[in-house]
C-alpha cells in the first residue's frame, strides 16, 4: 500500500526553491559583476581608467561608459589639485646657520592627456593616484628633501635676505618637481610663505641690520658734510672772483678814461703851443699848459693807484679775506729761529743787553 505525500513537506518546497533561486541569483550577480559595468559616470574633475584583467585598456575623460570583459572595471582618478604644506625647522645652511622653512604647493596626478604615464606607472603607484592623503604624504617627504638640498647649497644671506627667497623658491620648485615626476605627479604653485629663525639668529640678524644702517647713515652724514663744505667754499670763491672781476673792470675803465683825458690834454697843449706864437698871449698860454700838465699828472696818478684803490675796497668789504692775507703774511714772516714776546696791551718792552754778570732780561712793564 502506497503512503500519501507529507503535506508539510509539499508546502515547504516552494520556499526552499525560492531561497535557492535568490542565492543563486545573488551569486550570479556578484560573479557577473566581474565581467561588465554599465552606465558608469566619470565627472568633469575626474579621469576614467578602464581596466580589463587588471591592465589598463583605455584612459578616458568625463562621460558615461559601459564595458564587458574579464574582470572589467572603471576606476576614477581625481584631476583636482591636492594642496600640501610642509614645515622643517631644522635645516643647516652652507655657512652652518640653522633656519626653518614652510613650503606649500599643489599636487596634480596624470590627466587624460598623459595616458602613457598612467599605463607605465599604474601598477606601481595606483595607491598614490587613488588616495589623496597617500599622495600628500609622499610629496611632503619629497619637499623636505628638496628644502634641505636647496638650503644646504646656499649661505644664510642667500636663503633669507631680499630676492634670495625667490631664488630659493625656484630651487625648491625645481627639486620637488623633478622628484615627483618619477611618480607621474606634477607639482605647481610652490611658495615659501615663511622662513623660521630661532630667537638667537633673529637677534643676531637684527644686530647686523642695525649696524649696517648705522654705518650707511654715518657715510651719508660724511658725504653731506663734505658736500656742504665744498658748496660753501665754492660760494666764497665765487664771491671773491666776482669782486675781483668788478674791481678789475672798474680799474680798466678808469685807465681808459685817464688815457682819453691825457689825449685831450695833449690836444689842448698842441692848440696852446700853436697859439704861443702870439707874444701877447704867451703868458696865458704857459699858464694853461701848466694847468693841463697838473691835471694830466693827477689823472695819471689816479690810474697808477687804481689797482691799490681796488684792493683797498676789496679789503674793506671782505674782512675775512684781509684776515686770511694777514695770517699768510705772518706765517711767511716767521722763521724757526724767531722769538715772539707777548706784552700787555699799552706797554713797551725794555730789553737789557747782557754783560759781565748780567743775565739777558726783558722787562714787559707787567707786575
Amino acid at each position: 500500500m502506497n503512503s500519501l505525500p507529507n503535506p508539510r513537506r509539499l508546502s515547504g518546497s516552494p520556499i526552499v526553491v525560492a531561497v535557492i533561486v535568490i542565492v543563486i541569483g545573488v551569486f550570479l550577480l556578484i560573479f557577473a559583476g566581474q565581467f561588465y559595468y554599465a552606465f558608469e559616470e566619470v565627472n568633469a574633475q575626474e579621469v576614467g581608467v578602464k581596466l580589463q584583467g587588471g591592465k589598463i585598456k583605455d584612459v578616458v575623460g568625463p562621460g558615461v561608459y559601459s564595458d564587458a570583459g574579464l574582470y572589467a572595471e572603471l576606476v576614477r582618478v581625481s584631476s583636482q589639485g591636492i594642496p600640501f604644506t610642509v614645515e622643517d625647522q631644522e635645516i643647516i645652511t652652507k655657512d652652518k646657520q640653522r633656519i626653518g622653512l614652510v613650503v606649500s604647493g599643489d599636487i596634480f596626478r596624470p590627466g587624460v592627456n598623459e595616458k602613457d604615464t598612467l599605463r607605465n606607472l599604474w601598477a606601481q603607484y595606483r595607491g598614490i593616484y587613488l588616495d589623496d592623503e597617500l599622495a600628500r604624504t609622499r610629496v611632503q617627504d619629497l619637499a623636505r628633501q628638496s628644502m634641505k638640498v636647496c638650503v644646504g647649497n646656499r649661505t644664510f644671506d642667500d636663503n633669507v635676505v631680499g630676492t634670495a627667497r625667490d631664488i630659493l623658491r625656484n630651487c625648491i620648485d625645481d627639486e620637488v618637481g623633478g622628484l615627483a615626476a618619477n611618480f607621474g605627479l606634477r607639482i605647481a604653485n610652490v611658495v615659501v610663505p615663511d622662513v623660521i629663525l630661532s630667537a638667537d639668529v633673529q637677534k643676531g640678524l637684527d644686530a647686523i641690520v642695525q649696524s649696517r644702517l648705522e654705518t650707511e647713515k654715518a657715510a651719508q652724514d660724511t658725504l653731506r658734510a663734505r658736500a656742504q663744505a665744498d658748496a660753501e667754499q665754492a660760494k666764497q670763491e665765487g664771491e671773491i672772483r666776482v669782486a675781483q672781476s668788478r674791481i678789475q673792470e672798474q680799474a680798466r675803465q678808469e685807465t681808459t678814461l685817464a688815457k682819453l683825458e691825457q689825449e685831450k690834454v695833449q690836444a689842448q697843449r698842441a692848440v696852446i703851443e700853436a697859439e704861443k706864437a702870439n707874444d701877447l698871449f704867451s703868458a696865458q698860454q704857459d699858464l694853461e699848459i701848466n694847468r693841463a700838465k697838473a691835471q694830466a699828472a693827477a689823472e695819471l696818478a689816479k690810474a697808477e693807484i687804481a689797482n691799490e684803490t681796488a684792493l683797498a675796497q676789496l679789503y674793506n668789504s671782505m674782512p675775512s679775506y684781509v684776515t686770511l692775507l694777514l695770517a699768510r703774511a705772518n706765517a711767511s714772516a716767521l722763521n724757526q729761529t724767531d722769538k715772539v714776546i707777548f706784552t700787555p696791551e699799552g706797554t713797551t718792552p725794555t730789553i737789557v743787553l747782557p754783560g759781565p754778570g748780567i743775565v739777558p732780561t726783558v722787562n714787559t712793564g707787567g707786575q
